[in-house]
């Protein structure tokens, strides 16, 4: 108790608690203020008629006797207590025969005309007021300045302010901003999940040969599938040079594609085809990649010129075909990124199966050989790949330093690892794939959305495209967390049981994982919807679009009603989907 008594009493020192700060008088009032204001939120408005009273006043006081006319007491009038003051000296303010029951400004008036509100009048039944306003610093003049208090009458029914009309259009925006961030967090995530599961990844292991062989081929399929990308993309825009070459690619590369996976990859084989024809085969697998890669770029070069032509005469609905267009640039952008990762997951595998067969039939004095030198260069590989990425980073340009010491720590690191290593002895190389990716989804989690936005905003401009790109990197680390536990809480039962059929652990997954993690899936995509559309609240201020940029200018502003405004069209999308959600939980789970 001891002990808690004086934590707490330091944690009041270190965040200055000041309990005299809450009995001030004058902070006081402006919280009764704001909280006035922002219960009265500026949804509706009305055509008013607006009614100007002025009083004159010198600043400061002449030094003889001053003659200001009389007001006119046949209307609305004001008397000030006194006629002439000091500038930031206080008067009196006193009016009589204003409309009852209504409010509006009061200002100084200077001579140069501009209007310096110093505070509200609120007229009771009998349209009187009294206040006390304190007089801006302004420098001495002898010219008559006025004291102008202006009460407005509303006039017809009242319609949306365009405060509402605002709101409006920023809430829809934050909605889909949130919609599209889930969307594309969601769909990374999924796979990302399944190498952040310990209970998937803990039994994959492989010998060091496969680990190595496997290393060293996948910067060559990287570049091997880029290169064959761009190959492609110059033969596809060599076709859209004529219309009829054009619509031939287009229909030819599917039908190539088809015919030749149908004939390389048979349905049922009574026995073992012979090598030459497993090396056609694969040449004809090859022949189907590259007219896939074809009908790819065609395809995105298709939507694109529709898409901008619709755009231009659709009218109201040019979203759509802007939104083909972009469809088409997307996949023309991805597709030398999806091509470059499809050559290395296959020459990776290809160098990982000839890994495991040379691990399983060579002597172990041939494999101890073996894993020595692939070890020391995949070794040398990774290393050297982060000395270029330090490089890159930070611009030493000094090739001693990026290439070639990493590439000798690197192999000497390998070669330490074979030595240690038995011939034919595995490694767990799932837990190593577990314990990076939740490295980096830990990292990317521990960054604030509101910091990432700050970075996207100077990539892609202030908007709501930012706050999509920072929302949805970092729901992707959120999201890959959630649904990693969720698959390491699954019961191991039926994992035994596919597993037991001999099946490939691809369709491990498929019968034995996905059907118990489903439910859970939705539940947590659904709720992480809701706190996105709260966190784009939050980015908008760094930049991040949606209602939170409309929301930081009207508080900047001092502009508590509106602000009042845009908090209560939040509560009620939040409030919306919390209904909608447990309602489609209810109908999915």
């Amino acid at each position: 108790m001891l002990a808690g008594l004086v934590v707490y009493a330091y944690g009041f020192q270190v965040t200055q608690v000041n309990l005299e700060a809450t009995r001030s008088p004058r902070r006081q009032e402006q919280l009764v203020r704001i909280l006035r204001a922002l219960a009265r939120p500026d949804l509706l408005d009305y055509e008013q008629d607006e009614f100007p009273v002025s009083a004159p006043i010198l600043i400061p006081c002449p030094e003889g006797e001053s003659a200001l006319p009389e007001p006119d007491r046949s209307g609305p009038y004001m008397i000030l207590n006194p006629p002439c003051a000091e500038p930031r000296a206080e008067i009196q303010v006193e009016g009589f025969n204003f409309e009852p029951e209504t409010e509006g400004p009061i200002s100084l008036i200077p001579p140069s005309g501009v209007t310096l509100q110093l505070d509200t009048i609120e007229t009771d039944a009998a349209g009187h007021f009294a206040l006390t306003v304190r007089l801006p610093r302004r420098q001495p003049t002898e010219e008559v300045q006025y004291i102008r208090a202006v009460t407005r009458r509303n006039l017809g029914p009242p319609h949306l302010s365009q405060t509402a009309l605002d709101t409006w259009d920023k809430i829809i925006e934050t909605v889909f901003l949130a919609l599209l961030a889930t969307t594309i967090g969601t769909a990374l995530a999924i796979p990302a999940s399944f190498f952040a599961a310990r209970n998937l990844m803990k039994s994959v292991s492989s010998p060091l040969s496969s680990v190595a062989l496997t290393l060293l081929a996948v910067p060559v399929g990287l570049a091997a599938g880029a290169a064959a990308a761009r190959w492609m993309g110059e033969i596809s825009l060599m076709l859209n040079a004529s219309v009829a070459l054009n619509m031939a690619g287009l229909i030819l590369s599917p039908l190539v594609v088809w015919g030749a996976a149908r004939w390389a990859l048979p349905q049922v084989e009574i026995q073992r085809p012979r090598p030459f024809l497993r090396a056609a085969r694969l040449l004809a697998l090859l022949l189907a990649a590259f007219a896939g890669i074809l009908a790819l770029f065609q395809l995105a070069r298709l939507a694109e010129t529709p898409g901008t032509a619709l755009a231009l005469r659709l009218g109201q609905f040019a979203f759509l075909g802007a939104f083909i267009a972009d469809l088409g640039d997307i996949l023309g952008t991805l597709i030398v990124l999806l091509t470059a990762l499809a050559g290395a997951a296959i020459l990776g595998n290809a160098g990982g199966r000839l890994g495991q067969f040379l691990a399983e039939r060579l002597p172990s004095p041939a494999t101890r050989a073996f894993d020595l030198l692939l070890a020391a260069a995949a070794g040398a590989t990774v290393v050297i790949s982060l000395g270029l990425a330090i490089d890159w980073l930070y611009q030493i340009n000094d090739p001693v330093k990026t290439f070639w010491w990493p590439a000798a720590a690197g192999a000497l690191a390998g070669l330490a690892l074979a030595l240690k290593t038995r011939p034919g002895e595995t490694l767990p190389v799932g837990l190593a794939v577990y314990y990076v990716t939740r490295t980096i989804f830990n990292t990317l989690r521990s960054i604030e959305p509101l910091i990432m936005v700050i970075v996207f905003a100077v990539w892609v401009s202030i908007g709501p495209f930012a706050g999509v790109l920072a929302l949805s990197l970092h729901t992707i680390a959120a999201l890959a967390k959630l649904y990693s536990e969720q698959v390491e809480s699954i019961l191991p039962g039926p994992l035994e049981a596919v597993t037991a059929t001999g099946a490939t652990r691809l369709q491990m997954i498929v019968y034995a994982v996905l059907p118990q993690i489903i439910p859970p899936y939705i539940s947590f995509t659904m709720y992480r919807w809701d706190i996105n559309v709260r966190m784009s609240t939050i980015i908008g201020f760094a930049g991040g679009g949606g209602i939170g940029f409309l929301l930081q200018q009207n508080i900047n502003l001092l502009n508590y009603r509106a602000a009042s405004a845009q908090m209560l069209a939040i509560a009620i999308v939040v409030a919306t989907m919390d209904y909608v959600s447990s309602r489609l939980r209810e109908r999915a789970i």
